[in-house]
């Protein structure tokens, strides 16, 4: 069944803002984001995800990335999204969730994050933001993969 998806990008002083969630036990980070509604805009889905799950009301800076789901499952749009500065997050809900799994909100660097919890954000369009793609250009062309060191 075909589900698309909007999702938000939020950054603050070289960090990420994240939902701590946990599934069967492994605590994980991602993006606020979720499935967009009949009617609306993926720039509007972004928005609501947003508040929904950090309770930050925000705009829309520039799209990043439209992602594709297998087999035709769906899209996943990705959205830089300014908040006020002043405006603190706080763990939301996901609605669609009977057992909520969202068990925090955190500001992030990459250093803090595991290696797929960054491939994720590196997908979802992060080196589209100039900040990130200058720390990527400064990494060596050293061989690094998990399971090679």
């Amino acid at each position: 069944m075909r589900r698309d998806r909007s999702q938000a990008i939020v950054v603050r002083n070289h960090k990420i803002l994240l939902l701590e969630e946990t599934v069967d036990g492994r605590v994980f980070y991602s993006i606020p984001g979720g499935g967009i509604e009949k009617g609306e805009t993926p720039e509007q889905a972004a928005i609501r995800e947003l508040s929904e799950e950090t309770n930050l009301t925000g705009t829309i800076d520039r799209k990043l990335s439209i992602q594709y789901k297998p087999e035709g499952r769906g899209e996943v749009h990705t959205f830089l999204v300014k908040t006020d500065e002043n405006d603190e997050p706080s763990k939301g809900i996901d609605p669609e969730l009977s057992v909520q799994r969202i068990t925090g909100v955190a500001w992030k660097s990459l250093s803090e994050l595991s290696e797929i919890d960054r491939m994720y954000l590196w997908s979802a369009g992060l080196v589209r933001i100039d900040e990130f793609r200058e720390e990527a250009r400064s990494w060596s062309d050293e061989i690094s993969y998990p399971g090679y060191r």
